[in-house]
């Protein structure tokens, strides 16, 4: 991500403001005018071979104009391009006006559905396009699109205002990561019920692009395939949607006529109506069914539930199809729930081959403290791609949560930090490439097997170590929360004094506590 370009373009939003509209619209109000101006650079480049906006329509129809007709241009350009026709002097009486059809794309009219501006000052809308035209080369920097400006946004968002962004997005690296762990192929459909700004069907779309040398290895229908069929999404907000079909499109993607990705709840009929895939991933948002617009409302998942990762988790692997990829980030309590979570955790272990789980470090996501992992499993068993139970025997475990760093401005987390990771994970994208424990990155503490130490002491200070489904069922009565690395900084329960000594400090610290109260009580009548 290009911070410079995010911040250029969140320094736009002070003339936003100016307008009177909340942090809540910014990054609305820009991208309607961001998409227009990365069309034009991507048509003037030769990105784009066909220009996707109608005449009329287009940057160079604004950039020229200022004052008051500037705005009703813009606000008639936002109208046309959402219902593919605007009002024209009528050829036959020339003081009437007529409806008519300016494009017939049912993918621009996706984009930019129910597109309204807020601006109420045409200086302030000339300001923004003015500031566009200044900045040089940003589009080309901006090499992962519009969905990583646009989430630059939204993570400055996040970390300017009180209120947040109220949202998770999944780490660039993380994402490009999964995706070369999991290899999807020029082929494969691929999937992502909760697809956000559609980095990871971007992602993928971008790996099979350079794995097949710019699709020069491909023949014509197989690149027509990819483009328009290949990769599908659903998205729950309509804003985020719009800015993903922007995103894909900017990339290449067409998708069918209404875009890659759909309008819809996963956890509705829109998930319902999916046909399996060959590979997901996918990043569901947290919470419950009572937190947001999802509701789940789905009749057809066994195990019904109000949380809406077990949910999600559920809808992933009924939908894949035999022998299909997936690798999802879920947080700690899909592992470990008890009740329907553990009824999920086997079910998914009994119709899939479950290989790997990564354990995150947390600081990674926007919400501080937030724990996840990402499960990485297979329709069918190793062996047989349609066996339908028992196919999990082992689970191998990659732990890049305990003593590491904690993540954030200051210690970005970065794709260096999962290479350990897919070194162990192996070439082979089901998970089956051989596979030895043993992994000390990290600053992982390796003790040399000598005549003092086992094989077993030894891999207690590994970060990759793999678990039979039978110790699985017997040890951790099927969560899959499973750790074995001791915090560097965790107190050792065997190392604390006895709890009478303890319960003499407490009373200590609370009766200094109290004093210093009732000074603070005491002077503050004085002053009274």
């Amino acid at each position: 991500m290009n911070n410079d370009i995010v911040q250029k373009l969140w320094n736009l939003c002070d003339v936003l403001r100016d307008d009177g509209i909340n942090y809540s619209d910014y990054v609305t109000e820009l991208v309607l005018l961001l998409f227009m101006k990365m069309v034009h650079e991507n048509t003037e480049s030769g990105a784009l071979q066909k220009h996707p906006l109608p005449e009329g329509c287009r940057w160079t129809d604004l950039n020229q104009q200022s004052g008051t007709n500037l705005l009703n241009d813009y606000k008639a350009i936002l109208l046309t391009l959402s219902t593919g026709k605007r009002l024209a002097p009528d050829p036959k009486s020339p003081a009437e006006m007529k409806e008519i059809t300016v494009h017939e794309d049912p993918l621009i009219s996706a984009i930019y559905a129910d597109a309204q501006t807020r601006l109420r000052e045409p200086k302030h809308l000339e300001q923004i396009i003015k500031r566009f035209d200044e900045i040089e080369d940003w589009f080309s920097d901006a090499k992962d699109g519009l969905g990583d400006l646009y989430e630059g946004l939204l993570e400055k968002n996040a970390s300017e205002t009180k209120s947040g962004a109220g949202q998770y997005f999944t780490p660039r690296a993380l994402i490009n990561s999964m995706v070369r762990c999991i290899q999807p192929q020029a082929s494969e459909t691929i999937q992502d019920p909760a697809a956000g700004t559609a980095g990871f069907l971007v992602a993928a779309y971008e790996y099979i692009k350079q794995a097949t040398d710019e699709f020069n290895d491909l023949n014509s229908e197989e690149e027509t395939f990819l483009r328009t069929q290949a990769c599908i999404g659903v998205e729950l907000v309509p804003n985020t949607r719009r800015l993903a079909l922007m995103n894909t499109l900017l990339h290449g993607i067409d998708g069918e006529e209404e875009g890659v990705v759909r309008l819809g709840n996963a956890l509705g009929e829109a998930g319902k109506a999916l046909a399996p895939a060959d590979v997901i991933l996918a990043n569901p948002p947290f919470g419950t069914s009572k937190g947001g617009n999802a509701s789940i409302s789905r009749d057809d998942l066994t195990y019904k539930t109000s949380n809406k990762q077990l949910a999600f988790l559920q809808h992933i692997y009924r939908n894949l199809k035999a022998g299909g990829r997936a690798a999802v980030v879920l947080p700690d309590n899909v592992l470990f729930e008890a009740g329907v979570g553990t009824d999920v955790r086997r079910d998914l272990m009994h119709k899939c081959q479950l290989h790997t789980i990564l354990r995150l470090p947390t600081g990674i996501f926007y919400a501080q403290g937030v724990k996840t992992n990402v499960l990485f499993f297979n329709k069918g068993s190793a062996s047989d791609p349609e066996q339908i139970e028992n196919c999990t025997d082992k689970v191998w475990v990659y732990d890049l949560r305990t003593n590491m760093p904690s993540f954030g401005k200051r210690t970005p987390f970065s794709e260096k930090h999962l290479q350990p990771f897919e070194s162990v994970f192996g070439e082979k994208p089901d998970g089956n490439s051989p596979r030895a424990e043993g992994e000390y990155s990290f600053d992982a503490k390796k003790i040399k097997p000598d005549s003092q130490n086992s094989e077993d002491e030894q891999l207690a200070h590994s970060r990759w170590r793999c678990f039979s489904r039978e110790w699985i069922a017997e040890n951790k009565g099927d969560s899959l929360d499973i750790s074995w690395l001791k915090d560097k900084d965790s107190i050792d329960a065997a190392d604390l004094p006895v709890p009478e000594v303890l319960a003499r400090e407490a009373q200590e610290e609370l009766k200094a506590a109290l004093g210093e109260l009732d000074g603070l009580l005491g002077a503050l009548e004085g002053e009274a």
